[in-house]
């Protein structure tokens, strides 16, 4: 038997601490409706990602529960806990029930729409994980709301509105990277693809590119509509200037994931490649700053509106 502390070592493994950056779309709500100098909400939006994260963490543990046997067969993924045998099935289903409901329990005290969003995040990706995985197009269309639900989830715990081009935006955003994440996995895997992940045989490279050159072009326009003709562009009519970055950030994705191989997983490219993060960084800087300051009459923006 193993010590105790490696289990729970295992077990913090099989939660994907690494994957948290997926809940930061929780601060979107925060960014966009100018609350990020509220110290009152920046804590509230924190413990939204927090609870989001354990809530997440208990998905992967329900996922790797049920692809044990595929997972042992995928060159990196049977190095994960339970297929490796690190962490007990047992163990894991017991914490997967802990952090799912403590989660949504946690939330709902702070805020019960926040915890009625963590709910529907779980129903989702529980269908998911036992059926929607195995369905063409709504296996990354369920992802994809899953990142809706946490900007959704964001607006509710600090009590702001969320606007629709937020939502759509990141829809588009998700697509995006969920369909690149597809055909990466499909050149990675080869001709072994269908037996680690069955989906993978309803896809072909071709229909891929298709899809991410829609929804890459789709994703551009309604940022920079956004950016224009919002109800929040026209309190800032400066935020377009963030729409360069959006379109550098987007192309810079296009190039690691057909030029260096990369984009099988997110989070690792986010991580890793200093040109995201220095485009993300500078897109929430100028974002922050025009939220705050862009306005009629500002002495920083206001001989814009004189001349």
């Amino acid at each position: 038997m193993k010590p105790f502390s490696k289990r729970i070592a295992a077990l913090i493994k099989g939660l994907r601490p690494k994957q948290a950056a997926k809940n930061l779309f929780v601060y979107a709500a925060l960014v966009f409706a100018n609350q990020f100098t509220n110290p009152a909400a920046v804590l509230r939006a924190t413990i939204g990602f927090l609870l989001f994260s354990l809530a997440s963490g208990s998905v992967y543990l329900l996922n790797d529960i049920m692809d044990v046997e595929q997972d042992r067969l995928h060159p990196r993924k049977k190095l994960r806990p339970i297929a490796s045998g690190d962490l007990p099935v047992a163990l894991a289903k017991v914490a997967m029930v802990v952090l799912s409901v403590g989660s949504v329990v946690a939330g709902t005290i702070f805020n019960r729409l926040f915890g009625a969003t963590l709910a529907a995040y779980l129903i989702l990706n529980i269908a998911y994980c036992i059926r929607l995985k195995h369905q063409v197009l709504l296996d990354v269309f369920s992802i994809a709301m899953g990142f809706v639900l946490r900007t959704i989830g964001g607006g509710f715990i600090i009590g702001a509105s969320i606007s629709h081009w937020l939502l759509l935006c990141t829809l588009q955003l998700a697509l995006f990277l969920g369909f690149l994440k597809r055909r990466q996995e499909l050149v990675e895997l080869g001709e072994n693809a269908e037996k680690t992940r069955a989906i993978l045989e309803e896809y072909s490279l071709p229909f891929l590119d298709q899809m991410i050159t829609l929804v890459a072009g789709v994703s551009v326009v309604c940022y920079s509509v956004y950016s224009v003709e919002s109800e929040t562009a026209h309190l800032h009519p400066h935020l377009w200037f963030t729409v360069p970055f959006v379109i550098f950030g987007i192309c810079r994705y296009l190039y690691l994931v057909y030029q260096k191989g990369m984009g099988g997983a997110p989070e690792e490219v986010l991580r890793t490649d200093r040109s995201m993060q220095v485009t993300v960084i500078l897109w929430f800087v100028v974002s922050a700053l025009l939220l705050k300051f862009d306005i009629a009459g500002h002495p920083i923006f206001g001989w814009l509106y004189n001349k």
